[in-house]
């Protein structure tokens, strides 16, 4: 499932940015895939041109056919201003870590453009819409958001792949925050999502 982040988390609302939108080619196809499109990827601003229309509206594969006869307009709307997963060397640009996935359809593949309720129930947002951005708090992430160890009280940095992070010395001038805690969660009789590893990671701690 396109999800890294765990229940618990700890932020401030005043720390979330709600003005970008994942771009195009990071968009995951379905909830139930993993990809640059899950909950919990580190990004950083791809495009940011303020003097753009807030919205554009364009003809999109997305809503499917879009020829039919006598038809005024058939157009999807989309931010324009965009983040794009970060990677090793983007520690400057980091925005922060993204707090919804991502997703054209869902996990029987019909498009969550014409299911907003279950877009809303699945925390996702479609491809286009703002995604929100924590840039600074306290996250638990599972396994597939991190690189390698994450060690109780060393620091964290943006991996080499791009979205995701691994452990760093304190003295790393590329050092994101603190790592917290980290444990191991089982399943019972069935095995869901957040199964595996995790850690609690603090965002610019």
């Amino acid at each position: 499932m396109a999800i890294r982040l765990l229940p618990f988390r700890q932020y401030d609302d005043n720390d979330v940015i709600n003005m970008y939108a994942l771009a195009d080619a990071a968009v995951n196809e379905s909830v139930t895939g993993v990809g640059s499109g899950d909950a919990g990827v580190f990004v950083k601003v791809s495009a940011g041109n303020f003097d753009l229309d807030p919205v554009s509206y364009a003809t999109n594969s997305y809503l499917g056919k879009t020829d039919y006869p006598f038809v005024g307009a058939n157009s999807y709307p989309s931010v324009n201003i965009k983040v794009t997963p970060a990677a090793s060397g983007d520690t400057t640009n980091c925005l922060g870590i993204t707090l919804r996935q991502t997703a054209k359809a869902d996990e029987n593949g019909e498009k969550l453009l014409y299911y907003r309720q279950k877009a809303e129930e699945l925390m996702c947002v479609l491809p286009g819409q703002a995604v929100p951005v924590a840039t600074r708090g306290m996250f638990s992430v599972g396994a597939n958001a991190i690189d390698g160890t994450l060690t109780v009280g060393s620091g964290f940095k943006l991996s080499a792949n791009a979205g995701k992070v691994t452990g760093c010395l304190h003295s790393d001038t590329s050092k994101l925050g603190l790592v917290l805690g980290t444990g191991s969660r089982t399943s019972q009789s069935t095995t869901d999502q957040f199964a595996g590893n995790f850690a609690v990671i603090g965002l610019r701690m």
